[in-house]
């Protein structure tokens, strides 16, 4: 890997890690499901402007079952539970729970599926589910019941990623674009109807407005196209190790922003969920290092 791929892999993670910040400034004042809609609309739209730049057709009345699955699954509700949770939960919490994704893949796929699950991907499950014990039920997260159902409904977001990517393996897929572009505008128009029943927030206070727009164009939209240049340039196996780099990003931000705590629990559970991560994905850690450090 070059230095230069190197350095767009790091940009990366820090991106995808301040969402779980951003969250967390912009869902307190405009609540979860109007903060929402500013960044699926945001993104939307800035996927829109770059799509018709690039030339990238759409193909809606060919793919638009495709748009609606990915968009309930793979945006529409984790978006909405990370954006539920973030009114309890730490962003760094938010940031290690959500990296349990291929854990429940593989879950997924077996009960779904049927694939079969190997010794070292139970113990990867073992490793997984032992570090989100360590996260949630031995450090002061679960103070109470409000913070448990945030994090059950956490987990829920990273099922559903799981089921997007087992449903993936299968789909017939769109463009790389016009799948981030159609799931995007399939998001919005699912989460859309909540609205009505949503109280408007009373005013629009800039900062945290703002949060949800850098939640929409770079978080969403721009995070994106990085992702999938990536993908191009050094392959899919390499850009997916951007995953092991978010949550500790999502951790330094919340540390550093908004001041949240790092317990011996929180640095116990990352450790374990990305240990249980590695083995779930067949990844190990000389492998992981060749892959960053390879020119």
């Amino acid at each position: 890997m070059q230095p230069v791929h190197l350095a767009q892999l790091i940009l990366l993670a820090a991106i995808w890690g301040s969402s779980f910040l951003f969250m967390r400034i912009a869902v307190p004042a405009l609540g979860p499901t109007w903060m929402l809609e500013v960044r699926l609309l945001s993104a939307a739209f800035f996927l829109l402007l770059i799509t018709r730049a690039l030339r990238q057709p759409l193909h809606g009345r060919r793919y638009w079952k495709h748009y609606l699955i990915l968009g309930l699954f793979n945006t529409a509700m984790p978006f909405f539970a990370f954006a539920w949770s973030a009114q309890v939960l730490p962003a760094s919490t938010l940031a290690i729970l959500n990296s349990t994704a291929p854990l429940w893949g593989l879950v997924v796929g077996f009960v779904w599926r049927g694939k079969p699950v190997t010794r070292r991907a139970v113990l990867g499950l073992l490793f997984g589910f032992a570090g989100v014990t360590s996260l949630v039920g031995l450090g002061g997260v679960a103070q109470g019941p409000a913070q448990i159902t945030a994090a059950v409904v956490t987990m829920c977001a990273a099922v559903s990623y799981g089921i997007a990517s087992s449903y993936a393996e299968f789909a017939e897929s769109a463009p790389p674009y016009a799948n981030a572009h159609g799931s995007m505008w399939a998001a919005f128009i699912l989460i859309t109807p909540l609205c009505l029943f949503a109280p408007l927030p009373e005013s629009w206070p800039t900062i945290p407005v703002l949060a949800a727009l850098a939640l929409g164009i770079v978080c969403s939209g721009v995070a994106y196209l990085m992702y999938y240049h990536l993908i191009s340039t050094i392959g899919a196996a390499s850009a997916l190790t951007v995953g092991y780099l978010i949550p500790l990003f999502g951790v330094l931000w919340g540390w550093l922003f908004l001041g949240e705590e790092i317990g011996w629990n929180t640095l116990i559970g990352a450790s374990l969920v990305l240990i249980g991560t590695a083995l779930v994905t067949g990844l190990k850690l000389s492998t992981l290092l060749r892959r960053f450090l390879r020119t």
